[in-house]
């Protein structure tokens, strides 16, 4: 049985990962800086930049203050749909092509966790790993 978050206050929360949560990484191509985006069906959120693999640039975090709407959330016995929109904006800026990695962390009643993804590249799941956005979408035009 899945254990999803009670309902909190829409405000960017960090550590989203250790329950039910999804979350987008995206970059410009095969670019080594990309973002990450969480989202919980509690309505917190997260969003994060990385200069490359797992190297949070904060410096650009904080200058750049990234605002996103708490996921809107359905659930049913049979499903859970988090409904997100993340403006462009918050998106790298290029007229490339962005990489995608979709991914989610689902927690059990037993407090399990699994890792799921479009794509595991590795022997174990790595979220941040670049040959796990293999969604390709053409850029938002500035």
């Amino acid at each position: 049985m899945l254990r999803v978050p009670a309902p909190t206050a829409p405000v960017p929360t960090d550590g989203l990962w250790r329950h039910t949560c999804f979350e987008a990484f995206v970059a410009v191509g095969d670019e080594p800086a990309y973002r990450e985006f969480n989202f919980s069906p509690s309505s917190a959120w997260a969003a994060y930049r990385f200069s490359s693999e797992r190297q949070r640039d904060e410096g650009a975090e904080a200058r750049e203050r990234v605002l996103l709407r708490p996921p809107q959330v359905t659930l049913t016995p049979q499903a859970i749909t988090l409904t997100v929109r993340v403006p462009a904006t918050a998106l790298p800026r290029s007229p490339a092509v962005l990489s995608l990695g979709l991914c989610a962390v689902i927690e059990e009643h037993d407090g399990r966790l699994s890792y799921w993804a479009l794509h595991h590249p590795a022997a174990h799941a790595d979220f941040h790993h670049r040959d796990g956005r293999t969604l390709r979408l053409a850029a938002p035009l500035s």
